[in-house]
């Protein structure tokens, strides 16, 4: 019986031995052809790999970034044209005022001064005008040589161009001819909303603040119109032009859009940025939007038909783009691509590709890793 046993136990170990170093069939292993991939008949790998076809399509609109500001044609910074003291404000941010209306008030000797000079030039004139009447009546007497009379009548117009400096420009500046009381209005030179205010009563102000780059007393603007600034590249100048429409969008209204007309484009990039400056006008009758948003400008790419691939299939490696192509019958080769713009989840090939092509979507991983030990030829 033992010795029975012992055979048994003996043929068991060796059947199991024999069954643990049974040999599994190898699958098929792909074939790297330079630049080319060749799968076997019968290979697991290429039914996970998926791809689509090339086809020329419509360029999608073109995405840039901007920011409204306010229309500077529709727009005034309000400095002090004299020196004084702010005595009274007399409208406020988001206030809405029409053209003429005051501000603020101030103390100002100096316009005290050009009161005065125009209350002199009234009394030159008239003493003048009564002298030349004077003249001319003895002139034609002939007790008046013809001397003097050209004397009068040269102080005449002299006192007449005086009178009428000093008027006209208490009259620029909303003064009182009848009196001198050194109170000088700061007026709205247009009709708007105040959008900025930089004064205090008690202010001390002069009129060399402007040239010292210091903030204007007021910002009034119209915001019934704003300007878009957007940001372009060179690469997009062709699809930019003045007169062009525009579509500007907001992440504060996500299902509206606005259109804006281009009326400018920079002559000249930024250096640093790369970038030029484009303008367009925006209508905002509405007030929705306002000035300082960020905004993005959506530029029609006027009907060009460009080839587009998922993003997911370019990859980069040794400084170029680089996509898989599906030759048919588990071949596929890498082959490289310039890149151009890029649409949300799309890349435009600009060359590398033809119509036609079938461009590998899902895989390429896979097959980069199959090629990874080469090196990229140049």
């Amino acid at each position: 019986m033992k010795r029975t046993l012992a055979i048994l136990v003996l043929l068991l170990v060796s059947f199991a031995g024999c069954k643990e170093h049974t040999e599994q069939p190898a699958d098929p292993q792909p074939r790297v052809e330079g630049e080319v991939i060749v799968f076997p008949a019968g290979a697991h790998e290429p039914e996970s790999i998926a791809s689509l076809e090339v086809k020329q399509q419509l360029a999608p609109p073109v995405r840039l970034n901007g920011r409204l500001t306010w229309d500077e044609d529709r727009t005034v910074r309000i400095y002090t044209p004299f020196a004084g003291r702010v005595e009274r404000i007399l409208a406020q941010p988001g206030q809405p005022v029409h053209k003429g209306q005051a501000l603020a008030v101030m103390a100002s000797p100096e316009f005290g001064q050009a009161q005065a000079d125009a209350g002199r030039s009234r009394s030159d004139f008239a003493l003048a005008e009564k002298n030349l009447a004077r003249v001319r009546e003895l002139a034609e007497h002939g007790v008046a040589a013809a001397k003097e009379l050209q004397t009068a009548q040269a102080e005449y117009e002299r006192t007449r161009s005086e009178l009428e400096r000093t008027q006209r420009r208490l009259t620029l500046y909303g003064g009182s001819r009848d009196r001198i009381d050194q109170t000088y209005t700061v007026a709205s030179p247009l009709t708007g909303t105040v959008v900025e205010k930089n004064i205090n009563p008690g202010q001390e102000l002069r009129p060399d603040q402007m040239v010292s780059n210091a903030p204007p007393l007021f910002v009034i603007t119209d915001p019934s119109t704003l300007w878009a600034q957007i940001d372009a590249t060179e690469k997009d100048l062709g699809k930019i032009r003045t007169g062009k429409v525009v579509t500007i969008r907001t992440p504060a209204y996500r299902d509206e859009s606005f259109p804006a007309k281009v009326t400018a484009i920079s002559d000249f990039l930024d250096p640093s940025t790369r970038t030029l400056k484009v303008r367009a006008l925006l209508d905002n009758a509405q007030h929705k939007l306002k000035g300082e948003m960020f905004v993005t400008a959506e530029i029609d790419a006027d009907n060009e038909m460009v080839l587009l691939v998922p993003a997911r299939s370019v990859f980069f490696q040794g400084g170029q783009h680089y996509v898989f192509i599906d030759e048919g019958g588990g071949k596929f080769s890498r082959r490289e691509v310039m890149t151009d713009d890029v649409y949300g989840e799309q890349i435009e090939i600009a060359k590398g590709l033809r119509e036609g092509d079938k461009v590998v979507t899902q895989g390429s991983l896979m097959l980069q890793q199959i090629l990874k030990p080469r090196r990229v030829q140049k």
